[in-house]
Parts: C-alpha cells; sequence; structure tokens
C-alpha cells in the first residue's frame, strides 16, 4: 500500500510540474519546435541563414501590426480595422509624397518625410475614431472597429479609384522597402526600435500596467484612480499608429500605395497575439511573446510557400491555428484554476 502511494506521488507530482510548464511558456513554444521540423523535413531550403533572414524581414509587418493588436486586447478588446489603417495610411502616404515630389523633386527628403507623416496622421484618424467610440460611447469594440473598417476601405478606394498610386521617390522604396544595413534589412531595425519603445513604456512605466489593470478588471481600475477612458483612447490610437507605420513601411516595399493590402492583417494579428498567450479576456500578455507570435505565423507562411501548398489552404492553416490557440487558452485557464486549487 504505501509502494502504491509512493508510486501515485510522482506521477502527481509530474504532471503538476507538466501543467505548470504549460501554464508558464503557453502553447507557442511547442507549436515552433512543430513548425521546425515539419518545414525542415519539408524542404531543405526552410533552414539556411538566407531564408531564415527573408522570414524575418517578412514577418516584420505583422510583427508591428500585432504590437499594436496586442495593446487592444490587453484591455479586453481588438481592432478588427488595423488592415483598413493599413491600406488608408498607404494610399494617403503615398499621394502626399508623390505630389509634393512631383511639385518640387529636388526635395526627395522631405517630400518622404511628409508622406511618412500624412500616412501615420490618416491612420492614427481612424483609431481616433474607434477609441471615441469605444471610451466615450461605449459601443463594442468589435463594432466600432468592423464599422470603421469599412469606413476607411471605401475612402481609400474613393480616393485611389482602386488605381495603385506612383510616383514616389525612388530613396523611399530603396531605403525603407530594400535598404539594408549590416546585412539586415532596415525594417527589421524599424520594428527593433518599436518593439523596444513598447516594452519601456509598458513595463517600466506607471502608465503602462494600467492597460493591464483595465483589461483586468475595468471596474477596479476606475475605482483605484486609473482614468480608463483616456486609457481606452490611446490604446486604440496606439494601435492605429503600429498599423499606420507598418503601412507606411509595406508601401515603401511595394513602391506603390495601394488600397486593397492589408485585407488579411485583422486575422493575422489576432492569431499572433492569441497564439503568443494574449488572453481574450483583456489583462493577459507579454510583449516578447507577442514577436515570437508574429515570427512563428511568418515561419509557418513561408514553410508552406516552400512546400508549395496553395494559398487557399494556408489560409486554412492559419484559421485552424487561431481555434488551436484559443482551445488551448482555455485549457491553460482551466490548470491555472486547478493550480490555486
Amino acid at each position: 500500500m504505501a509502494a502504491n502511494t509512493a508510486t501515485a506521488q510522482p506521477a502527481g507530482g509530474l504532471g503538476t510540474a507538466v501543467k505548470r510548464l504549460f501554464v508558464k511558456l503557453g502553447i507557442l513554444p511547442f507549436l515552433l519546435v512543430i513548425a521546425l521540423i515539419v518545414f525542415t523535413l519539408m524542404s531543405d531550403n526552410f533552414l539556411t541563414p538566407r531564408n531564415l533572414m527573408n522570414v524575418l524581414r517578412q514577418s516584420v509587418y505583422l510583427m508591428i501590426v500585432s504590437m499594436g493588436q496586442m495593446m487592444a486586447l490587453l484591455t479586453g478588446g481588438f481592432d478588427l480595422s488595423v488592415g483598413t489603417i493599413l491600406a488608408l495610411s498607404s494610399v494617403a502616404g503615398a499621394m502626399a509624397m508623390a505630389a509634393f515630389y512631383a511639385a518640387f523633386p529636388d526635395m526627395a527628403g522631405l517630400a518622404i518625410a511628409l508622406g511618412c507623416l500624412a500616412g501615420v496622421a490618416a491612420g492614427v484618424s481612424i483609431g481616433v475614431v474607434n477609441g471615441v467610440g469605444v471610451a466615450f460611447f461605449n459601443v463594442s469594440p468589435f463594432m466600432m472597429s468592423l464599422g470603421m473598417a469599412s469606413v476607411g476601405f471605401g475612402i481609400a478606394l474613393y480616393l485611389t479609384g482602386g488605381v495603385p498610386v506612383y510616383g514616389m521617390p525612388v530613396a523611399f522604396g530603396d531605403l525603407f522597402g530594400f535598404g539594408m544595413l549590416f546585412g539586415i534589412p532596415v525594417p527589421v531595425y524599424v520594428a527593433a526600435l518599436l518593439v523596444l519603445a513598447l516594452y519601456a513604456f509598458l513595463y517600466w512605466t506607471p502608465q503602462g500596467r494600467y492597460f493591464y489593470a483595465v483589461g483586468g478588471n475595468l471596474k477596479a481600475a476606475s475605482l483605484s484612480g486609473i482614468n480608463t477612458t483616456g486609457t481606452l483612447l490611446f490604446t486604440y490610437v496606439l494601435c492605429a499608429f503600429f498599423a499606420a507605420v507598418a503601412g507606411m513601411l509595406l508601401t515603401a516595399r511595394l513602391d506603390t500605395g495601394e488600397a486593397n493590402i492589408g485585407a488579411s492583417m485583422p486575422l493575422e494579428s489576432i492569431a499572433a497575439c492569441v497564439i503568443a498567450g494574449v488572453s481574450l479576456r483583456g489583462g493577459v500578455g507579454r510583449l516578447e511573446n507577442v514577436v515570437l507570435g508574429a515570427l512563428f505565423i511568418g515561419l509557418v507562411q513561408n514553410g508552406m510557400n516552400l512546400a508549395r501548398i496553395e494559398s487557399y489552404l494556408q489560409t486554412v492553416v492559419l484559421g485552424a491555428l487561431l481555434i488551436l490557440a484559443v482551445i488551448a487558452d482555455q485549457i491553460r485557464l482551466r490548470y491555472v484554476a486547478s493550480l490555486k486549487d
């Protein structure tokens, strides 16, 4: 009888250890290992330094958008208009840049600066409207961002007539689209600076903790003296800012302003965050995990391309990963409750 009891205790201890490991790390590390093994077996070119650098470059845009999406998720909402913000910033920035460059062809640097400013401002304006609706009028983030996604997309199509915008300075694409510094693409440096800035803000300032407090318990945060209305407004402005920056970087890569880019960004950014352990209930999530989540999505897309998997099936895989991540999040919450007991 004593021997049976002694055998049961290590088994229970092992089960508890596995639960604690899953609660601490989430599902992302396991998915990363599986993806690396599967795609390495499917393609000899997958783990080459050149391809991994290509994955990093391609993941930059999703990474930046996902950082903003994380802010919305932390406060208990989400932003379905990030794709539209991407497109509107691309169109507005390209039009402003092209117009100024046509008028002053000798001032390419100023044209690039003004174009980027115009693009980011156009994107942030969508975030301001989202924030006002959610913070001041208590509109559901789902309905508010969904409605603004339609509005922004319509504005982008109206401005361009569905035709790509050309005429930007060549230096814009050469620097922010295809530029390299010490063998690393320039957009990677931009993403790294944004990650460091947001990390410092979130974890080294009192204001950064407000996002977690608001998402954890809105009423308790308000009673604690936190300006919940201002925090929610700033959340969607910040989310739009990140999406707009990604839109300008993608514009440089495409060398055109496009009204049809970013359609998959809402799904992909939410997937990157949820896979990284950001809770859909708000108040839980780490920035470094979101960066890895975006890299994982880029890794999977790259691996499927090398394996010559059709684009339609790639969409199926991405949706399945999102569902799997949500299920894992539910299981993780149950484990947290059982470990407390």
